[in-house]
């Protein structure tokens, strides 16, 4: 009995693929922050610079206020792109046509949710589901007045939501905090509000809260088998392991997605990955060509992506793009990743803004002269579209942290 080898996917054919697929030279960037966020799913949404910053390094040239028309010009009611809870309970931005799907495919249990604040705030203020349902009804008439609202706004308005409750009684980090935390957040997540534009600069976390358009119901099993195949397009080939740990799956359930995908498992250094079948062929056609040149014309592969960029926080797996010994000074004690320097579809070094406004370097390997004039060049169209904005990411890293000083 005789079995077949899979087909061997390597680090290098991975690296140029991603270079592609995830814009990472000057000739494969985009027109507008909606064609990035289709090549990549969505944006990371947790520091709202991230979203910017992201679209940034991989237009042609890029403007807060282009970005911003993506973000909340609705001519149609409909903005080109949608900022949602989704993957791994973290907040994206995605395509506006794509959201239906991925909330489908990542919300939570919504009943079991409602259940856990109501008794949140039974056990902290002794509100019962009467006295829950008040507030919302109360949240939803003032945004429908209003149009939107910040939060703080809102409880000016509503009285409930200026209570203040205990988060974790008893614990070293037990903290106070206004009810309109959690309220606001059971609403969005059942997706009765959304979060629109922020009050102040585009780095700002102060978010006003809006009535939140119906998204199409798409059946769980459908929608995990969509997003699933959108994930593969963009990060393929991965492991069962990476999907997992991207979407915030049960282990069953990504099996049973994958499988729906049709993808066909290849040979990864790591074990099993898995690529859509049409996409066999553009593996083959990489060779073994690395970064640069298995993006043909593409020029050099360099790019300065920020902190919780989609695409080093795509893959569980990530020895083929990062030096394990680079781990400890680029992620932050959580896992979140800080701002990082690409070349040739690997992570060589990262980089920050210092309080006035310079941005500066550190490389964690000597990619040769050519790296370092592409990456000089990179610096300064990621300073030109700074300007005078100061942006500081949500999570701090030691080696982004040191460079701040």
């Amino acid at each position: 009995m005789t079995t077949t080898a899979l087909p061997r996917v390597t680090p290098a054919q991975r690296r140029s693929r991603l270079v592609r697929r995830h814009l990472l030279a000057p000739a494969l960037r985009k027109d507008t922050a909606e064609a990035v966020a289709e090549a990549l799913v969505g944006l990371h949404a947790t520091d709202p610079a991230t979203v910017y910053l992201t679209a940034a390094a991989r237009m042609h040239t890029p403007t807060a206020a282009a970005i911003d028309h993506s973000l909340y010009h609705a001519p149609n009611g409909t903005p080109g792109l949608e900022r949602i809870r989704c993957m791994r309970r973290t907040m994206f931005v995605v395509p506006a046509h794509l959201a239906p799907a991925v909330r489908s495919a990542t919300v939570r249990d919504a009943p079991r949710q409602r259940a856990a604040t109501t008794a949140q705030l039974g056990q902290a203020l002794g509100w019962d589901e009467r006295r829950c349902a008040e507030v919302e009804t109360a949240v939803l008439a003032a945004l429908t007045t209003h149009g939107a609202a910040t939060a703080a706004q809102l409880a000016a308005e509503i009285p409930a939501l200026r209570e203040q409750m205990v988060t974790f009684p008893g614990k070293q980090y037990q903290s106070r905090q206004r009810v309109s935390s959690p309220i606001l957040g059971l609403l969005a997540a059942e997706g009765r509000i959304r979060r629109t534009r922020p009050a102040g600069s585009w780095t700002s976390a102060q978010f006003r809260w809006a009535p939140a358009r119906p998204l199409r119901a798409v059946p769980p099993a459908e929608a995990k088998t969509q997003l699933a195949r959108r994930y593969l397009t963009a990060f393929g080939p991965a492991t069962v392991a990476d999907l997992k740990w991207w979407t915030g799956w049960s282990l069953t359930d990504t099996r049973r997605a994958l499988a729906a995908t049709g993808a066909q498992a290849v040979e990864l250094d790591e074990g099993t990955g898995y690529l859509l079948p049409e996409d066999i062929e553009d593996i083959e056609d990489l060779g073994g060509r690395d970064g640069l040149q298995g993006a043909e014309g593409a020029g050099p592969a360099v790019a300065l992506l920020p902190s919780l960029d989609p695409t080093p926080m795509g893959w569980r797996h990530r020895d083929w793009y990062l030096d394990p010994d680079h781990t400890k000074a680029l992620f932050d004690r959580n896992g979140n990743i800080g701002p990082t320097i690409w070349w040739n579809g690997r992570i060589i070094g990262t980089w920050a803004q210092h309080p006035d406004g310079h941005l500066n370097h550190h490389l964690l390997t000597d990619p040769g002269g050519q790296a370092r004039t592409a990456i000089e060049a990179e610096t300064d169209r990621t300073r030109a579209f700074l300007a005078d904005t100061r942006v500081t990411p949500c999570y701090r890293t030691p080696l982004e942290r040191s460079l701040t000083t």
